[in-house]
């Protein structure tokens, strides 16, 4: 009997490509997609379509479909954190909690319940194991779109259930095999939205959704000076220029969100890059916390990533506990780690939110966590 395996479907092209190549390899291919929000006051938003065209493409392949509701999951591990992230002037990724929690933690329990052994996407990663006995993300085949950064906090179990068919193929080559394979959806365009806000408008959201409407602040400078008046946290990111509302004479860019005074502090581009980032919640995925040690005082440095769009820089790596003693060993609360990652020459804006991902020299994701602050 062939092996059973999940496909989550979003209605696009990759992941229809994951489900054909399944199948040609002779897994027993399931459809399903997830829905996560209730789209019935935007009628013309592409994620509510995506289910018609995901019905399209089983039927095409032949192959069972399902609608699966997540909505209360999404809600929970998503949404809300989003806004509370925000309401805290952090930057939060929402594609990050949603990998975890709800596109592998919540598919592979309804995976399970239909005797499925493996759950599939269409993400440009691969998934391979080391010698060491534990499982990794490893960088795609395809640079430009690569998608290994979202996929970090995925855990050894989920790893152990996942299969990854696009990760060695460039994104040409998938456009390819879709037109090949006839599949309904070969020219659809790539979506790149967050899928419950199709629009972009993060503010309008928190305040419709969450009544999130922090009323005005100030912006000052590093050294505390008032530069004019903003309007409300949630409106900024760090590393952002672009909206102010304010003429300066010369550039100014948002380095610091401070929500307990409501001030944006502003500054140039030079004062936006740091050497040192932190962050908690760290997730082991290539290697342990003991080996990465061992690593490091062996003077290996690794790559760092802190945002998705980020190319990647060397950096080396340490860990302290939550008051900032330096750690040597492994302890029982992983929790309460934290990673540093010094880079010689600087990343520009980490923002707290955000994920720090530490790769090995071979594109393997030794582990990663969500930035803290930057030193």
């Amino acid at each position: 009997m062939s092996e059973k395996v999940v496909v989550g479907l979003s209605g696009g092209v990759d992941s229809s490509v994951a489900a054909y190549l399944l199948k040609q390899q002779g897994y027993d291919v399931i459809g399903v997609t997830m829905q996560v929000w209730n789209f019935d006051d935007a009628p013309d938003c592409a994620a509510k379509s995506s289910v018609e065209d995901a019905k399209k493409v089983a039927s095409a392949l032949k192959i069972p479909f399902y609608v699966f509701d997540f909505k209360n999951e999404f809600r929970k591990y998503v949404v809300d954190r989003f806004a509370a992230q925000y309401a805290s002037g952090r930057t939060p990724n929402p594609c990050l909690i949603c990998n975890r929690y709800v596109k592998w933690e919540a598919l592979l329990n309804r995976a399970n319940a239909l005797g499925a052994e493996y759950v599939a996407t269409g993400h440009y990663a691969r998934i391979d194991r080391l010698a060491n006995g534990r499982y990794s993300i490893v960088n795609s085949l395809t640079a430009a779109k690569d998608q290994t950064y979202a996929l970090y906090n995925l855990t050894q179990d989920q790893l152990a259930h996942t299969i990854l068919p696009i990760g060695k193929f460039e994104k040409t080559r998938i456009r390819e095999i879709a037109e090949e394979a006839a599949l309904p959806v070969a020219a659809k365009p790539d979506s790149e939205e967050i899928c419950f806000i199709p629009d972009g408008d993060y503010a309008a959201f928190l305040k419709k959704e969450y009544s999130l409407d922090d009323g005005k602040g100030k912006f000052i400078d590093t050294d505390g000076n008032v530069l004019g008046e903003h309007r409300g946290i949630i409106h900024y990111t760090i590393g952002q220029r672009k909206g102010l509302g304010i003429a300066f004479g010369k550039p100014m860019y948002v380095k610091q969100i401070n929500p307990e005074d409501k001030t944006v502090t502003l500054s140039s581009n030079e004062k936006l890059f740091e050497k040192d980032v932190v962050a908690d919640n760290v997730n082991f995925m290539a290697y342990s916390m003991d080996e990465l040690v061992e690593m490091s005082k062996n003077g290996e440095t690794f790559i760092g990533k802190i945002r998705y769009n980020h190319r990647g820089d060397e950096c080396s790596i340490s860990f302290t506990d939550e008051n900032g003693a330096r750690l040597i060993k492994n302890e029982n609360d992983i929790k309460q780690i934290r990673v540093m990652a010094h880079f010689e020459g600087g990343v520009r804006a980490p923002a707290p939110g955000q994920a720090l991902v530490i790769y090995d020299r071979n594109g393997n994701i030794a582990c990663g966590g969500e930035i803290l602050s930057s030193c």
